[in-house]
């Protein structure tokens, strides 16, 4: 057997610890994303797990899978999942009442599926020769895959994007909806709050005397009580309102409390360093 067949066949110290350490870190995110109760917690490890995927395609010497499952799918998707959790809200009062009929069973049914098929992969794997990817990156990683992608695999390649594409517009058509009447402008919007006579200002924005933006807390007007007008409806109607009124006008007596005490100690000090002063004369 040459020297390079027995590198290909034979694991050296390093990359088993690697494998192993990093093998279990991923494991333990893919677990975390299942079963971690909130959204985000479970975003957060599967973000985990998509850069431990990421070093995996690094070491093995795809690069160009590593800094794309970087960038786009850690950097880009994932982030966006996180932007959209924080700004949606996901609490676990969530209803786990199943709106769709049978989708459980149905989605059991692609995970047998899945598992037939993966389990098919493996069985027909070749474990006798391992050709490893020297062969596919001889003029580069970059050409390689794109040869690969544009003869072998050109099919499954368009296929996947048409799918993606299909997802795209089904997603647009879902969130489509028809108008009743014509869209009015700023100016004929500006115009109706004037001649209504009622909230002539733009609204305000959510927050507590400005120290706190998050679209689930209503701010509170000069007199203490917090406006309604400062909160989303979706959220109000789900229930998912914090109100804080009482908390934060604690923190704001208090504050303007130990800022008088300052103000009257600053004020106290020179007279009395006068009068020190006089004594000592």
């Amino acid at each position: 057997m040459s020297a390079q067949h027995l590198a290909a066949y034979t694991t050296s110290t390093g990359e088993a610890f690697q494998f192993w350490v990093l093998g279990t870190i991923a494991v333990l995110g893919a677990l975390g994303t299942v079963f971690m109760k909130k959204a985000v917690h479970s975003a957060l490890c599967l973000a985990g797990t998509m850069i431990v995927l990421a070093v995996f395609y690094l070491a093995n010497g795809a690069y160009f899978l590593g800094i794309v499952q970087i960038v786009v799918y850690t950097g880009a998707i994932m982030m966006l999942f996180l932007f959209v959790v924080m700004l949606v809200g996901v609490t676990a009062a969530d209803s786990l009442k199943e709106t769709i009929k049978g989708q459980r069973w149905l989605a059991l049914l692609c995970g047998v599926g899945f598992g037939v098929l993966l389990f098919a992969g493996i069985g027909n794997a070749s474990l006798k020769e391992f050709a490893g990817t020297g062969q596919a990156n001889t003029n580069g990683n970059v050409e390689g895959l794109a040869t690969l992608i544009f003869t072998k695999y050109v099919f499954a390649f368009e296929i996947t994007g048409a799918l993606l594409i299909t997802a795209a517009v089904g997603a647009m058509v879902l969130t489509h909806r028809e108008r009743t009447e014509r869209a009015r402008t700023q100016r004929e919007l500006s115009e109706q709050r004037i001649r209504e006579g009622a909230h002539i200002p733009p609204l305000p924005a959510p927050g507590v005397y400005a120290r706190h933006n998050a679209v689930d807390i209503a701010g509170l007007l000069p007199d203490g009580t917090p406006s309604e007008l400062t909160v989303n409806k979706t959220l109000r109607a789900r229930g998912q309102i914090r109100d804080v009124s009482a908390e934060a006008l604690n923190d704001l007596r208090a504050l303007e409390q130990r800022a008088q005490e300052r103000l009257e100690r600053r004020a106290i000090a020179p007279e009395t360093f006068k009068r020190t002063e006089e004594a000592s004369k």
